[in-house]
């Protein structure tokens, strides 16, 4: 089933953009685990439409229902399941969609491998309304990767064509982390909120949309983590940044850009300070072989324009074979980076937290809760 990740902790999303709900089912969990309900409402918050110019009208609470796996604020051990109401829909806004195929979506792909039944309101099962349930996924595993001291957060660093200041991947704090989460426009570089929101506004006057790349820091993981060839930290972390829609690339370290170094450059020297072993630059992303080396682990995601616009685009009429013209209804974000950044949080904390289950055991993660005196 291509709705399940995990070989650990497993996830399986179900639900429809405009159906009754949309949702979640979590297994393999350790049990025993603090859960704060307020954390999962403030990373819900993060995800859920704003008032922002950036941001699609529709109102969704995305207030979740827990049904099983947590009792008294603790993980119990058996599955989670939880569901996340669909109450704002406006499904007249895709009749025509029957016929007429959204450049940029998954209408004719969908079509093609469901043979027609494909629910195309608010584009059905591929609509980014089911990042919801993988948010959720997200806060749960990141409360439990903190006790472990990892933490994950993320900053927006281009928006069409303008950047915000990338990290110093050797020096990546807990507390710009924190700070970055507590952000609408996370950036770095604080003059660029305003000139990010400016590119996005633009492009919303011309009916039109724009992307952006999303650079996540991963603290914490200690040296040693992963295997190589298929199992590897890259592989599992790319395989699960793929399931957001719109995401369109993944690098990790300096990427693509590590073809224009020598390998000189490339190479992350080594050196000791305070009996730990750390690299002078990070260039590799944390990572060698497939395994972490206990520097902060970096990659960079990049998100694709919205495509749902309400510029008139050419396309294809399915139902009567032929060439027609499409103006996109509906409500729809004029870029989805903002509101991609939590949920690259979220499914980045659940790969990881699938990767210390495979390395350690449900045994030795719990010995290592003790050992942490929580």
């Amino acid at each position: 089933m291509g709705s399940v990740f995990g070989k650990n902790i497993k996830i399986s999303v179900f639900g429809e953009s405009h159906g009754p709900a949309v949702g979640v089912v979590i297994d393999g969990l350790p049990s025993g685990f603090d859960i704060d309900y307020d954390i999962i409402s403030k990373e819900m918050g993060r995800r859920k439409p704003s008032s922002g110019v950036y941001s699609t009208s529709r109102n969704e609470t995305d207030e979740v229902e827990i049904l099983s796996g947590i009792n008294n604020g603790k993980t119990t051990g058996t599955p989670i399941a939880a569901i996340i109401r669909n109450i704002d829909r406006k499904s007249s806004d895709y009749d025509e969609l029957d016929r007429l195929l959204r450049p940029g979506h998954a209408d004719f792909s969908g079509f093609i491998r469901y043979n027609g039944y494909n629910d195309k309101r608010g584009s059905g099962h591929f609509s980014g309304r089911l990042t919801a349930p993988l948010v959720f996924a997200g806060a749960i595993a990141a409360q439990i990767l903190n006790v472990y001291d990892i933490t994950i957060g993320s900053h927006i660093d281009s928006i069409y064509d303008a950047h915000d200041l990338r990290f110093d991947s050797t020096k990546i704090t807990k507390d710009q982390l924190l700070m970055l989460r507590s952000m609408d426009i996370p950036v770095n570089d604080r003059s660029c909120r305003e000139l990010f929101l400016q590119i996005i506004e633009e492009a919303r006057n011309n009916s039109d949309s724009v992307g952006g790349i999303v650079e996540t820091a991963i603290i914490g993981i200690p040296a040693g983590i992963g295997s190589p060839i298929f199992e590897n930290v890259e592989a599992k972390i790319s395989s699960i940044l793929f399931s957001i829609p719109a995401v369109k690339g993944v690098e990790f370290g300096e990427g693509f850009g590590i073809t224009r170094l020598y390998g000189s450059q490339a190479n992350d020297s080594f050196y000791i300070e305070d009996g730990n072993i750390y690299t002078k630059t990070n260039h590799n992303g944390g990572i060698n072989g497939g395994i972490t080396n206990g520097m902060p682990v970096v990659f960079r995601t990049a998100v694709k324009p919205t495509s749902s616009i309400a510029k008139e685009q050419d396309t294809v009429d399915i139902k009567e074979g032929k060439n027609a013209k499409l103006m996109v209804k509906g409500r729809h974000d004029a870029c989805i980076v903002p509101r991609a950044v939590p949920v690259i949080d979220a499914v980045a904390a659940v790969a990881v937290l699938d990767i210390l289950m495979d390395h350690y055991g449900l045994e030795g993660f719990n010995k290592g809760r003790k050992h942490n005196g929580k």
